[in-house]
């Protein structure tokens, strides 16, 4: 029975000490995983731009222009049918509306007020009175609202193919 017992350590001794770790990207990916919740691709919480920073490159952009990066911002409102878009704030009463790669994937309908991280690529873009109709109507903004649409919007425009949002 000792014999057994023994055997059993020292094959289960050699089995531990066969596993690779690396401690500091384990360690990483656990404060990542306990902060963020993850949609769409992976992304990195490293180093992205403030949304005042975002803000200072769209006034700068011209329509066709396409900057690729990674910022922070608020969330200022999601759809709420799907949520299947959302906008972000940029400060000085300004947002940006960001829709997602490809469709591939949404954001929780209750999102709105968290903090997020979002890559993908920065745009402008004029949305037509239709399509702001229709996001109203998705943002559950009453008729009277709805109707008081009569112009383009010249908007600041995202496409994001990963998000990462604080818990």
């Amino acid at each position: 029975m000792k014999r057994l017992l023994f055997t059993s350590l020292v094959v289960a001794s050699l089995f531990g000490a066969c596993k690779p770790t690396n401690k500091e990207n384990s360690t990483e990916e656990k404060t990542q995983k306990a902060e963020y919740v993850s949609f769409g691709e992976k992304i990195s919480s490293n180093a992205p731009i403030t949304k005042t920073e975002l803000l200072n490159k769209y006034k700068n952009l011209k329509s066709g222009d396409t900057l690729d990066l990674k910022f922070t911002s608020s969330i200022n409102s999601v759809c709420k049918k799907k949520g299947c878009w959302m906008k972000l704030d940029l400060g000085e009463n300004k947002e940006s509306m960001v829709r997602f790669k490809d469709y591939g994937f949404f954001m929780p309908l209750n999102s709105e007020d968290k903090e997020v991280i979002v890559n993908g690529k920065a745009f402008v873009t004029e949305i037509s009175v239709d399509e702001l109709q229709h996001y109203a109507k998705d943002a559950g903004k009453p008729e009277e609202e709805i109707a008081k649409i009569t112009e383009p919007e010249y908007t600041y425009a995202f496409e994001a193919d990963g998000v990462l949002m604080k818990e």
